[in-house]
């Protein structure tokens, strides 16, 4: 069975994320889309660990500058973490990165954020190394499927620690999510989507889900 959301398990993260520089084992994440280049707003390739995104290291995992990317790494079963740079966006935006599964179980969960209001209101844009992909979002801390429920199968996902591009598009009412060049949803929703954006992670049942982000791009779209 796949993928229902257990609001009780995610941790909200209040203030700054974090990390310490970490060895990983992740091959060697592709170049973003140069199309989105001459509509670019902001760009990270990490490769400045004074860039502004957030920091954290705990027992509930690590979030931070690694290996010339951004890892995120979830130490607990059913648990989320994510991190932001502090940018504000008021308008609508395509959100590129590249992801790629360093260890963990494939029954993972990991993506980008838009229209991040606060620890209570943003919107996701989630795969799993298995296949599985879902829009939804977070709304006065209620978590709310748009494109279905659940996380469903979806083609054209990269399995192990092959690399995965994943686009976001929160422009309007609509929502996209594409994986590898790929259309996988679009949903609407008429909330609104401007605020900070961000990168997350997140488990199932099996802890120890770890992710390095690179070449992360916001662009108009």
């Amino acid at each position: 069975m796949k993928k229902q959301v257990i609001l009780t398990s995610f941790v909200l993260i209040l203030s700054s994320l974090a990390c310490q520089a970490a060895t990983l084992g992740a091959s060697s994440p592709t170049q973003a889309d140069s199309t989105y280049s001459e509509n670019e707003l902001y760009s990270d390739n990490f490769s400045k660990t004074s860039s502004g995104w957030d920091q954290k290291d705990d027992s509930d995992g690590v979030t931070g500058y690694a290996n010339s990317g951004y890892r995120i790494f979830v130490n607990k079963p059913n648990w989320i973490l994510w991190a932001n740079p502090s940018k504000s966006f008021n308008e609508d935006l395509v959100i590129d990165v590249n992801a790629t599964k360093s260890r963990g179980p494939e029954d993972n969960e990991f993506g980008v954020i838009c229209g991040y209001q606060d620890a209570k209101n943003f919107y996701l844009f989630k795969i799993s190394s298995d296949g599985y992909a879902q829009i939804g979002k977070y709304a006065n801390d209620e978590y709310v499927g748009i494109s279905g429920d659940k996380m469903e199968q979806v083609n054209g996902i990269n399995s192990g620690g092959k690399t995965n591009h994943i686009q976001a598009k929160c422009s309007g009412d609509t929502l996209a999510l594409s994986v590898n060049g790929n259309e996988v949803f679009t949903a609407s929703d008429s909330n609104p989507k401007w605020g900070d954006v961000g990168l997350y992670a997140g488990t199932f049942d099996t802890a120890g889900t770890d992710i390095l982000f690179d070449n992360f791009v916001v662009s108009k779209p």
